[in-house]
């Protein structure tokens, strides 16, 4: 590749991701005059170098496959040895004298970059933190399906129009029913690209952002919601907001495994597969019971020609459906050539390893325990590792919940209990 315009080919797709193959320019070019010069992107951000917290946003996504940083000359060094940039940044460059020169800069240095040209472009401040995964997902559908994409949100404040002349004197009021503020990512399509970059080398040192370049050629720019979060760094106390809010973000954000998870379903596609699993079981006289590889002493075993787990009897079963194996049923019958009180925890593992011949990996499991007797609802997160032991998962993709029955029928009267189950599992091609 040797020019913008390569860099805008539509053939490309990227290999692990399910949609558009997106590139990324994060500029951390400015002067940052009104931080006292400080460097923005190594500010802190509840305990984080304001940079990593957009990078890691981008790097979550599958869809993106390249992400070119633009830095000052002179910070060129610092940033291109950083131990946390992620995989994903292919290249760290210096910018230009304006931020259009900056961001054209980031787009040439994608061209040379290993990989294949994206399908979207998108054009991030490194200033703004607090990129959530919604904004950036509109974005990217909007741009690859428009041409081009910003995101906005509403202007809270009135506003005022300052008179000719007299900047302490107002002259009038501002309808700002027609307003929003933009913020970034831009997006752009790569069919336009090889125009945005002529547009971009004769930019005047006032272009604030591509959006209005690409305006300027007729292209339509698409309007998606943003997030109030999204701030800009641009004044010393924002830090202090955006701590806030960040902290405020790690405590209600998903964990790592949960966002390793939500990629590797966006990934997977039309490769998902979903299985159910029913099982149910009448109380026994004698014996402990076994529910989810866990003992409840006090409590007697289910009546089965095993060990009576109705818990993995349920996830073996909707393992075994995933993967189009039949029933657990078929698997182990009863009639002999299934040993007597033969350990549920067997069953299960050899519903795993024939599941995972067939090409079926489990990456989410929830289930529900319905049972008069014995209250399990202190031992639910066990039950949880227990399975998610069983299957070679986090606990974390395990959700086990529990129900009384409220009385109806042969598990609320007491006389059995019932675990119903639905899996979510990836199935790789043949």
């Amino acid at each position: 590749m040797s020019s913008p315009e390569a860099a805008g080919s539509t053939n490309a797709r990227p290999h692990n991701a399910s949609g558009p193959a997106v590139d990324v320019v994060v500029v951390a070019a400015g002067s940052g005059l009104r931080m006292g010069g400080v460097e923005k992107g190594l500010l802190p951000i509840s305990g984080r170098p304001a940079l990593s917290w957009s990078l890691d946003a981008f790097a979550a996504d599958p869809r993106v496959q390249r992400i070119a940083l633009v830095v000052g000359a002179e910070q060129l060094v610092a940033y291109a040895t950083l131990e946390w940039l992620p995989e994903r940044v292919v290249t760290v460059v210096p910018g230009g004298a304006t931020r259009a020169a900056s961001v054209l800069a980031g787009i040439a240095a994608l061209v040379d970059a290993p990989g294949v040209a994206g399908d979207v472009l998108l054009v991030h401040d490194a200033a703004r933190p607090l990129l959530d995964a919604a904004t950036l997902d509109r974005v990217i559908v909007a741009a690859n399906v428009y041409g081009a994409a910003i995101p906005v949100i509403p202007i809270a404040d009135t506003l005022k129009r300052v008179a000719v002349g007299e900047p302490r004197r107002s002259g009038g009021t501002v309808d700002r029913t027609a307003l929003v503020a933009a913020q970034t990512p831009q997006g752009v399509a790569a069919r336009h690209l090889a125009a945005l970059s002529e547009a971009l080398r004769t930019a005047s040192e006032e272009s604030t952002d591509e959006a209005s370049l690409l305006e300027g050629l007729g292209v339509e720019v698409r309007l998606v919601d943003g997030d109030p979060r999204l701030r800009k760094i641009t004044i010393p106390s924002d830090i202090a907001l955006l701590t806030s809010l960040a902290s405020a973000q790690q405590e209600h954000a998903p964990s790592a495994a949960a966002r390793a998870l939500e990629a590797r379903i966006t990934a997977a596609g039309s490769s998902l597969r979903v299985g159910w699993g029913d099982d149910a079981h009448p109380v026994g006289s004698a014996g402990t019971l076994i529910l989810g590889g866990e003992t409840f002493p006090g409590s007697p075993a289910l009546v089965g020609h095993s060990d009576g787990d109705v818990v993995f009897h349920a996830v073996a079963d909707a393992l075994l459906g995933a993967a189009r194996l039949g029933d657990l049923g078929r698997l182990f019958p009863a009639d002999g050539r299934t040993p007597q009180g033969v350990a549920s925890g067997e069953l299960l593992a050899e519903a795993r390893r024939r599941a995972s011949e067939a090409g079926l990996t489990p990456l989410w499991i929830d289930l529900t325990v319905t049972a008069k007797a014995p209250r399990l609802a202190e031992r639910l997160d066990a039950m949880g590792a227990s399975i998610a032991a069983a299957l070679g998962l986090s606990a974390e993709v395990v959700s086990v919940k529990a129900s009384t029955g409220n009385l109806i029928g042969d598990e609320g009267a007491g006389r059995a209990i019932r675990c119903q189950v639905i899996l979510l599992a990836e199935h790789a091609p043949d």
